[in-house]
């Protein structure tokens, strides 16, 4: 199901909690066993690869730059390349961050190209993705497939003896401009490997900031934190994982994959059914998807280094198109 409109911007409705822990609260890892309270503004930043992180970048500076900070979401929400930008944007300016991007040493193509001129997926992700959906065909429900994709993974960490760990986790940690949780709420999402279970983690879980953007954004291999071993958040809920953000009275949604979603639409992982639940309970959203001319940089593309800059620049300008609408929604 492509859930994509027409236009790249669309509105909608929706309601989230959140305060902050009492010296009752016991520390826990999982944020959603802590009692929330409404709030005004959330902010939910999608998965989508390396070029879907970019382009999440791009949009926020583009709206930066047209006078609307969206960084001072009292919620900001992360999963997968949009737990990166999460703790990005909370590091430095988005302009700082889109600068970065745009001022990297260019990559060449690290995929081929096809005989139509477009790009070949990169076999590694064309694998993962083969992979994955197969195990998302032979699941029963959302429950089984996040056991299944965690199976998966702890068999592919249990075939390379975890090698991978300690590399992954430098990799996170300079890409991130600051490594401590900022003051305000942010929520990272991950899966249980072991268990299948969804986690979400905020600065009381007792985990690094660098941990669980680690955690969030392990695709097709397990990250341990402590004793526990965990997947890409993406497997949760969604990309988006927008049902985070119930009881916010305004909540933006900036999705890489357009809203789409593998699964099938009876488990109700897709973020059109996030956001017709978040209307039912009186927020209002507003969803940002990458326009037509920029789609191809995403989904099986979504690895490809070369493609970070131009996937900025496209955010840029959406960003910058629909500040003024977002403008009057947003404040």
């Amino acid at each position: 199901m492509n859930t994509t409109p027409s236009s790249p911007l669309h509105s909608i409705s929706t309601t989230a909690s959140d305060r902050p822990r009492s010296d009752q609260d016991q520390p826990q890892v999982d944020a959603t066993k802590r009692v929330r309270a409404a709030g005004e503004r959330a902010l939910v930043l999608g998965g989508g690869g390396s070029t879907g992180n970019a382009w999440l970048i791009g949009v926020i500076a583009g709206l930066f730059d047209a006078g609307l900070d969206v960084t001072d979401a009292d919620l900001i929400i992360g999963t997968s390349a949009g737990s990166t930008a999460a703790a990005q944007i909370t590091g430095a300016t988005p302009t700082e961050l889109l600068d970065a991007i745009l001022a990297a040493v260019p990559q060449q193509r690290t995929g081929p190209v096809g005989s139509d001129g477009g790009r070949v997926p990169i076999r590694p992700a064309a694998d993962h993705m083969e992979r994955t959906s197969r195990i998302i065909a032979a699941a029963e429900d959302a429950a089984d497939m996040r056991r299944r994709m965690g199976a998966a993974a702890l068999d592919l960490d249990a075939a390379s003896g975890g090698s991978g760990q300690a590399r992954w986790r430098a990799t996170v940690a300079a890409r991130l401009p600051s490594q401590h949780w900022p003051a305000h709420t942010m929520l990272i999402t991950a899966v249980d490997a072991d268990t299948g279970e969804p986690v979400v983690f905020d600065r009381f879980s007792g985990v690094d900031l660098v941990d669980a953007v680690a955690a969030s954004c392990a695709s097709g291999f397990a990250y341990g934190v402590g004793g526990s071993r965990y997947i890409d958040g993406g497997y949760r809920s969604n990309a988006e994982n927008a049902d985070l953000a119930a009881g916010y009275a305004r909540v933006l949604v900036l999705s890489p994959f357009g809203g789409r979603s593998r699964t099938p639409v009876h488990w109700g992982m897709h973020l059109a059914t996030q956001v017709d639940e978040l209307r039912a309970r009186g927020s209002r959203v507003e969803t940002l998807f990458p326009d037509s001319t920029s789609e191809h940089m995403f989904g099986a593309n979504a690895m490809d280094l070369s493609l970070r800059p131009p996937a900025a620049r496209a955010g840029y300008n959406q960003g910058g198109a629909v500040a003024e609408q977002l403008t009057e929604f947003w404040r």
